[in-house]
């Protein structure tokens, strides 16, 4: 995620009615699962514990393929939406799903009423009979919702979830608006693969996540379009849009698919900039090895959105980054391509390590921006090295923040300084050899600050957890490796 300036948004009204269902696949042989004394049934727990947000994710189940289907209408008018295929992890009296911001309707588990009760984002479901450990079930939901509904952040996020545009929406789910948009195992460590179906009028086209199975006209008008994510994703990457957009196709290095999604009147006035994506995969591709995903693309935000958004495959751009400077434009597209590396392909294990995300994608957009007319490199890193005791004062180390100052300075450019002071320790192509082995040994993956260290450490040959550990972690930050006149301000 990378952040622009911000403006006063547009406010369209638009409800939503939406289903959730569930499958859960036998974890065992009916022949094995007999000899096994059955689990007596307990609630699943309401949360995953993570510092940041303890209630966001939930226990007892694992989240196989979500199925989002949004039969999109116009704004003020209703619309059907959502399915999940899952698997039980424990014999299940109770669930819950992460849920916020919409009116609820109906529950059914296995097409039978389900008890349902709501305590500010947590939908508990109490189905009919306990759900057995490894066996299948399905939970139906059905609720409006009114996606002009935002929430705040006062830090880099700002506005998040439903974000209105003149003549549909797209959404910004990072960190837990996903749940604002369907229920949902809402946090990043959780991850899996989404089918969306989305049927619009006519003049409207549906965008998402992924490959666009088909698209269908109806006998009524209306088109049907099908959307695949291929790979898993973390709820906080989901992306839906809904409008006049035209979907401009290209080729990346080795024939990798691009694809576009831009508002008609913005198609050629972002087009230069929009061309420029195959030289930023090439440039990351040589640094860091292949690209993760199957497809690549641009959604143009027409918004008075002030921030840019990684979403998995389909990065979400605002309008003024593609209508500005060369510069600031490209460091913005760097920064969202660059996670779908880091943060992406592999996932946060918890809150705690978004410093990993958002400093690699910090790392590499300055990295480019120098070499392709942008400031210094080292000039940005010394400035950060002096305000960094400050940051770590009043925003938590890097891999040690606190919850309103998750997405603050210290995990943009005090988290590259980090990586920047690593690879001075341990010098380019070692670094490099890191970079290339976090990326690989985990794509597809979730993983943590601890496994960082302890891979860096593998592939130097030597023990960083003393040097990485008060980068991470301390309250004062430590000398620069080859930088013996960089001065830290005290922090008061």
């Amino acid at each position: 995620m990378s952040t622009n300036r911000t403006m006063p948004r547009r406010r369209a009204r638009l409800a939503l009615a939406a289903a959730i269902t569930a499958t859960v696949a036998l974890s065992a042989p009916v022949s094995q699962a007999a000899q096994t004394p059955a689990e007596k049934p307990t609630p699943g727990a309401p949360g995953l514990g993570d510092p940041m947000f303890p209630l966001d994710g939930n226990g007892g189940y694992q989240v196989e393929r979500y199925y989002l289907d949004f039969d999109w209408q116009a704004p003020k008018t209703p619309f059907e939406a959502t399915t999940i295929k899952a698997r039980s992890t424990q014999a299940l009296s109770r669930f819950n799903l992460d849920f916020g911001g919409n009116t609820l309707h109906k529950v059914t588990v296995d097409g039978s009423a389900a008890a349902a009760s709501r305590e500010g984002d947590e939908l508990t479901v109490t189905p009919k009979a306990p759900i057995a450990k490894g066996r299948s079930f399905t939970v139906k939901v059905t609720y409006t919702a009114d996606p002009t509904q935002t929430r705040h952040r006062d830090d880099a996020i700002e506005d998040y979830g439903w974000i209105p545009t003149p003549d549909g929406t797209v959404v910004y789910p990072q960190p837990n608006g996903a749940r604002l948009i369907f229920p949902a195992n809402d946090h990043p460590s959780q991850r899996a693969p989404i089918t969306f179906r989305i049927t619009t009028p006519a003049d409207r086209t549906a965008v998402a996540n992924g490959k666009l199975v088909s698209r269908a006209e109806r006998p009524d008008g209306r088109v049907r379009w099908t959307y695949d994510s291929e790979q898993p994703l973390s709820t906080q990457l989901v992306q839906l849009a809904v409008g006049k957009f035209q979907l401009v196709d290209g080729e990346g290095p080795g024939g990798i698919p691009l694809r576009d999604v831009v508002p008609d009147a913005l198609v050629e006035p972002t087009a230069a900039y929009r061309k420029l994506t195959p030289d930023h995969l090439k440039w990351l591709q040589d640094k860091l090895g292949p690209y993760p995903f199957n497809r690549y693309g641009l959604l143009v935000g027409d918004t008075d959105l002030g921030v840019a958004l990684e979403t998995q495959t389909l990065s979400l751009v605002p309008k003024a980054d593609l209508l500005g400077t060369k510069v600031d434009a490209e460091r913005n597209m760097v920064h969202e391509l660059t996670h779908q590396w880091f943060g992406d392909s592999v996932a946060l294990d918890s809150w705690s390590d978004l410093w990993l995300s958002e400093g690699h994608a910090r790392f590499y957009e300055r990295e480019y921006s120098e070499q392709h007319g942008g400031d210094s490199f080292e000039a940005a890193m010394k400035t950060a090295y002096q305000a960094h005791d400050q940051w770590r004062r009043d925003y938590g180390a890097p891999a040690e923040p606190t919850e309103p100052n998750l997405f603050k300075r210290m995990r943009y450019d005090g988290s590259a300084l980090v990586l920047y002071a690593l690879r001075e320790k341990v010098g380019d192509t070692t670094f490099q050899k890191i970079e290339r082995a976090w990326v690989s040994g985990f794509k597809g993956r979730t993983a943590s600050t601890r496994q960082f260290v302890d891979l860096a450490s593998k592939v130097a040959g030597e023990d960083l957890e003393g040097f990485l550990h008060p980068w991470l972690y301390g309250s004062r930050t430590p000398p620069m490796p080859g930088h013996p006149d960089w001065v830290v301000d005290p922090a008061a």
